[in-house]
């Protein structure tokens, strides 16, 4: 029996164990709060990930369908094939996409691989190099692609590079594509982006002389240039092709693409020389 007056004691052991038991259940209903949202948030960025390469995806596979469209326009009867112009065509695709395609003739450029060092010279001056840096660019371009440890006048070699603070030197091989030119010790961005347009690794010989005078013109200037501007009659074809696409969603992509229009692999009436993304500038 209590004795009168004797306090009450409220919060005995057991009372403090549940309040922290209490805690215990609170703390972990906060945490996994915390981990569900941390889930969703996930999911929801991998599920947009997803969605964005899906799209993406889709307006590849749509360019590289335009690409072969224009090819099939190109290989078309006389009469109905589509002329490399270099003008802009709009394709309708599929889901309500739209393909905006462009065919131009490799005809009339210049191969770097092939073109002789005053035809070089001229086409640079004729795009705003000057004359010396001209001279000394075109020969470095031939000390480029070709074998020797010597320079020619005004070229250069690995010890020209060295000094120059390039970490490389000439491959004395050809070129493998018309961007390896600004590789080249004296080639600026700005020269390359107006050149490029004049270039082609592709073409056996160099312009014909039939050709539009803008392409012309600052290679005739060059003493020998006639020769090298001789046709080569047995030539294929050779075209590039730039198809860009934009999806409805916004989704875009470019493709480009170098095709010989002759037979080619497989038994198909044509050949893809090049086959890649249209480079900044172009």
């Amino acid at each position: 029996m209590r004795p009168a007056g004797a306090a009450t004691r409220i919060g005995g052991p057991g009372l403090r164990e549940g309040g922290f038991a209490l805690l215990l259940v609170l703390w972990s209903l906060a945490l996994l709060a915390l981990i569900g949202t941390q889930v969703a948030a996930t999911g929801r960025a991998e599920a947009l990930l997803a969605a964005n390469l899906r799209t993406a995806a889709m307006a590849e596979a749509a360019a590289d369908g335009a690409v072969h469209q224009a090819v099939f326009h190109l290989l078309a009867p006389p009469g109905q094939r589509w002329p490399a112009d270099g003008l802009a065509r709009e394709v309708a695709l599929p889901g309500s996409a739209t393909a905006l395609l462009r065919v131009e003739s490799e005809q009339g450029k210049l191969n770097p691989n092939l073109a002789s060092a005053p035809v070089l010279a001229a086409l640079l001056q004729q795009l705003g190099a000057e004359p010396r840096a001209a001279t000394g660019l075109a020969a470095a371009i031939l000390d480029w692609r070709s074998a020797g440890l010597r320079p020619r006048p005004g070229g250069a070699k690995e010890p020209q590079y060295r000094a120059a603070g390039r970490d490389y030197g000439p491959p004395g091989r050809p070129f493998e594509s018309i961007a390896e030119l600004g590789l080249v010790l004296g080639m600026t961005p700005a020269l390359l982006a107006r050149l490029s347009p004049f270039l082609s690794i592709h073409q056996g010989r160099s312009p014909t002389p039939a050709l539009p005078p803008r392409r012309c013109c600052a290679l005739r200037t060059a003493q020998g240039a006639e020769e090298e501007l001789a046709a080569d009659p047995d030539a294929a074809p050779v075209v590039a092709i730039t198809a860009a696409v934009a999806l409805p969603g916004g989704a875009r992509f470019a493709r480009r693409a170098v095709v010989r229009l002759g037979p080619g692999g497989r038994g198909r009436g044509w050949q893809v020389l090049e086959w890649g993304v249209p480079e900044t500038g172009a």
